[in-house]
């Protein structure tokens, strides 16, 4: 078995990304197959939380049923990492919690929206300040001013100009022989931001799994306005793990050549063999641990999603006075 592309297993995720295999169910044990090659992988039911699959990979209907029963999230995606849609189980949803989000009111949206956008906006500053680029101050000025936020377009201009002053610093941050001019998608128009959009799409997996995992409704957004099939409260979420989560770690695979141009194709997606690396990669990026900033104890980088999910959830039924983003100082 190759970690992270013939089927990986950490604490809780899974990946099956070889193409023709099949996810079925031995007794207690999930199980990834080939036909003609046999078992690639086995792993323990009762501690996988979350499945992800990658094109033409199949579930089989008694392993579905075994799903549902034990609340494993399946998640779908093509074969180059782009998002199609996830499997929830019946017990994934709690009514109280998810009738407090709908009936979350304007203000108390919009209190939690400029919680998230400031702890982007910081994380941002962190980013740079850590590889060393100056910015003008505006950032700082941009931090300071989500407070003020009347309402969510007005949060949202902010957010959009801090976003662009931030993206036009990023080239500053790569490596010689890599550029980056601005950020673009639906699609990338070079590999840098092939890579970036790769890893957010990523890095939403982990928030909707999350959100998931607690009970709130990822389609139901706060900040981000909601529109058919797009998980809006994931996208939330995921604002304040883009510079200092996604970013970084795209940075890293760049600047430590564990990527290179030679490894992207003519579509500016990564070949094959370089997904399967840049899973593997992520996957461990993923566990790796710090000390987290508010709570002072050891954490890997996947449990401080999920304790960000926890947190939201608390701000939305009123738990918690405010929500708390996961930000870093320095």
């Amino acid at each position: 078995m190759t970690k992270a592309s013939e089927g990986i297993f950490d604490d809780s995720v899974v990946y099956v990304t070889k193409q023709g295999a099949q996810v079925g169910v031995d007794g207690g044990r999930i199980t990834v197959y080939m036909k003609g090659e046999g078992e690639l992988a086995s792993f323990p039911m009762g501690q996988v939380d979350t499945i992800n699959i990658f094109g033409n990979v199949n579930f089989t209907t008694p392993f579905v049923a075994r799903a549902n029963e034990h609340g494993i999230v399946l998640n779908y995606f093509t074969q180059n990492g782009r998002y199609r849609g996830s499997f929830v189980p019946e017990k994934n949803t709690i009514a109280e919690v998810r009738r407090r989000q709908y009936a979350l009111s304007e203000r108390e949206g919009l209190k939690i929206a400029r919680q998230m956008v400031r702890g982007k906006i910081r994380n941002s500053r962190t980013l740079l300040n850590r590889k060393d680029v100056p910015d003008n101050g505006r950032l700082a000025e941009l931090e300071d001013l989500t407070a003020r936020a009347r309402d969510l377009d007005e949060l949202r201009g902010t957010e959009g100009e801090a976003a662009e002053i931030y993206f036009g610093l990023l080239n500053s941050c790569l490596a010689e022989g890599w550029t980056f001019e601005r950020r673009t998608r639906r699609p990338p128009q070079d590999h840098i931001n092939a890579l970036l959009s790769l890893t957010y799409s990523m890095m939403k997996n982990e928030v909707l799994s999350a959100l998931r995992q607690y009970n709130l409704d990822p389609f139901l957004g706060i900040l981000h306005a909601d529109r058919h099939g797009r998980p809006a409260l994931a996208l939330d979420l995921l604002e304040e793990f883009r510079p200092i989560f996604c970013d970084a770690f795209s940075l890293r695979l760049i600047n430590k050549q564990m990527l290179k141009h030679d490894d992207f194709g003519a579509d500016n997606h990564l070949k094959d063999y370089a997904f399967k690396i840049y899973l593997e990669k992520f996957d461990d990026y993923m566990q790796e641990e710090f000390t987290h900033p508010m709570f002072e104890y050891t954490v890997s980088r996947r449990k401080s999603v999920r304790m960000q999910a926890i947190l939201l959830r608390k701000a939305i039924t009123g738990e918690l006075r405010e929500y708390h983003p996961l930000e870093f100082k320095r």
